[in-house]
């Protein structure tokens, strides 16, 4: 009983931790990718820099999902 409730609630940790960060990183990509989109229809140049703003924040949901896996299998 005991082992069990444990499990559920790394389960509940790592739900969180994973949909947090997603949550966090869509709040964060919705102001970078409207700048970005700016930047680049006043200048072309400034795609590859927008993409890379825009990709940074991704990373995020990435250590969400380590740190979830984490209590998983831990």
């Amino acid at each position: 009983m005991v082992q069990a409730s444990q499990m559920g609630l790394k389960a509940v940790g790592a739900g969180l931790a994973v949909g947090l960060t997603g949550v966090g990183t869509g709040v964060a990509e919705m102001g970078i990718g409207a700048a970005a989109v700016g930047a680049i229809a006043e200048d072309k140049e400034f795609f590859g820099l927008g993409l890379l703003f825009t990709v940074i924040p991704e990373t995020i949901v990435i250590f969400g999902l380590v740190v979830g896996l984490l209590l998983l299998f831990s």
